[in-house]
């Protein structure tokens, strides 16, 4: 195990920021107050928060709900990050289980879920004096797994909730001379505004570009301490975080304190896997993106055998758009019934996801024993894979048991996706909901208090975005604000 009392990393300059040697200095000497793991919009929202930037009842404002219009009115003057949010989150409701992330969103957008455009009651000021001195830890450039998606497919959410504090989407999107399809952006344009965002709000001198993290453990004893971090004491927790800067196709180890840590890594890293036999094979597949290179490089075309595309989300909807684009035969099959009241397609307005219901249409209208206008697409719902084989045959099952074997170009398992929490512990089983599960944003977050969201079993730890919950943008900042009210009731200031 490296010495962690050294930095091998040149931290600051990785991160822009003005006096590297001071920085990384400052690094050795004692703990940062706050390491955030990840760095896309959860990350960013809260470094926001972080840097000083508060949020107050704007002058004159009045909200839609008359219960909480009375409780702002009582907070008239002083910064939402210092009121009891506990109280205002009361009696609200919202499409988060969350009640700070119903909360923050119906401040932002008093009534967004109506589709009004009423305007945010909150006006923001830099106070330099509530500057939380922190690092962002990041794979790639700021905004996470947006870069890692096609970049042409539409948002799911609309435009303006998709915007992060402080720089308005559509005001940007009509610098860049730009254009919302049905009042929705490309994965493009949203990744590109939080890099953007990131530079001209000056956060970009935190965040730490091309790191991977390989651990996080608490300190347990001050004997494994020396003289360049001071002594534990009862009432205050230090987490040691060790990983390799990666640069000019060099590794470069680190290893610094923290005495809070923020997970916000989100869900895109590892691909939720069937189990079936034969799932390893060369021709099986669990990112959209391999699809989207198997067309690049022409190994796809109308003559070749169908695709398989596994799974009944946005996702395995977006790659049968892909592959019908190409006129690649598709078989499309998935576990439930196309009249599922789960299915995402029976919750989405057809006139704003005109392409999502054309999925739909077709998942309902051509199964595989019907014939219908759809050439080249079969349905199969309430089946599941059976087995892979080595000759590029699936066989599928039914319902009741029957199976049929189809030949096949490519597979596409696309159901979904896990957090990669490889750096803790049993890959954070043990904070989870139900610590015998692996975490899950759907079905198993982790375990947080919902009105700080740190963590119930690890004082210290923080989960933000989908790890505690918060699968859509407009949702997870309610995090951010949580997470910072919480700080700063610890005295965790410069």
């Amino acid at each position: 195990m490296q010495d962690c009392n050294r930095m091998d990393l040149p931290l600051a300059q990785a991160a822009m920021s003005p006096g590297p040697e001071q920085f990384s200095e400052t690094c050795e000497r004692q703990p940062l107050p706050v390491v955030i793991i990840g760095n896309g919009p959860s990350a960013i929202c809260l470094s926001y928060f972080l840097s000083g930037h508060r949020p107050y009842v704007r002058k004159g404002a009045v909200h839609p709900n008359p219960i909480l219009q009375r409780k702002l009115q009582d907070i008239a003057g002083s910064s939402v990050v210092e009121q009891d949010l506990e109280f205002l989150s009361e009696g609200l409701e919202g499409r988060s289980h969350n009640p700070l992330a119903v909360l923050f969103d119906a401040l932002v957008r008093p009534d967004g879920d109506l589709g009004g455009m009423a305007e945010s009651v909150l006006t923001w000021r830099l106070e330099p004096k509530h500057l939380v001195p922190h690092l962002v830890l990041g794979k790639g450039p700021p905004g996470g797994a947006w870069h890692s998606i096609e970049g042409s497919m539409f948002t799911l959410s609309l435009g303006d909730w998709m915007e992060l504090p402080g720089l308005h989407f559509r005001d940007w999107m009509r610098r860049k001379r730009k254009n919302l399809r049905n009042d929705r952006a490309t994965t493009r344009d949203i990744a590109q505004y939080y890099e953007h965002y990131v530079k001209v709000l000056g956060l970009q001198q935190r965040f730490v570009c091309g790191t991977v993290v390989t651990s996080v453990k608490p300190l347990l004893s001050s004997s494994a301490e020396e003289d360049r971090v001071e002594p534990l004491t009862a009432s205050r927790k230090l987490y040691e975080i060790q990983g390799f800067h990666q640069t000019a196709g060099l590794q470069s180890p680190f290893c610094i304190h923290a005495e809070n840590v923020v997970l916000a890594t989100g869900t895109y890293d590892s691909p939720a896997w069937l189990g079936a036999d034969g799932e390893d094979l060369p021709y099986v597949f669990h990112k959209i993106s391999d699809l989207e290179t198997a067309l690049q490089k022409q190994r796809l075309g109308p003559d070749s055998d169908p695709v398989l595309i596994v799974g009944a989300g946005l996702t395995a909807a977006d790659a049968v758009l892909t592959a019908r684009h190409s006129n690649v035969p598709v078989i499309h099959t998935f576990r439930r019934a196309v009249s599922d009241s789960g299915l995402v397609f029976n919750q989405l307005p057809k006139m704003m996801y005109p392409e999502y219901h054309k999925v739909h249409q077709m998942m309902t209208e051509q199964s595989l024993t019907s014939s219908g206008p759809y050439k080249g697409y079969s349905s199969l719902p309430k089946h599941h894979v059976a087995c892979f084989s080595a000759d590029k045959k699936c066989v599928l099952e039914d319902a009741s048991g029957k199976r049929t074997v189809f030949n096949i170009s490519m597979a596409f398992v696309l159901i979904g996706s896990n957090p990669n929490l490889s750096f803790l512990p049993s890959h954070g089983k043990h904070l989870a909901l139900d610590p015998e599960q692996p975490v899950n944003s759907r079905r198993n977050p982790i375990d947080t208090d919902p009105f700080t969201y740190e963590s119930v079993q690890e004082p210290g730890l923080y989960a933000l975005g989908p790890l505690a919950g918060d699968s859509f943008v407009r949702f997870l900042q309610g995090g951010a604000l949580a997470v910072t009210a919480s700080l700063l009731k610890k005295g965790t200031l410069i």
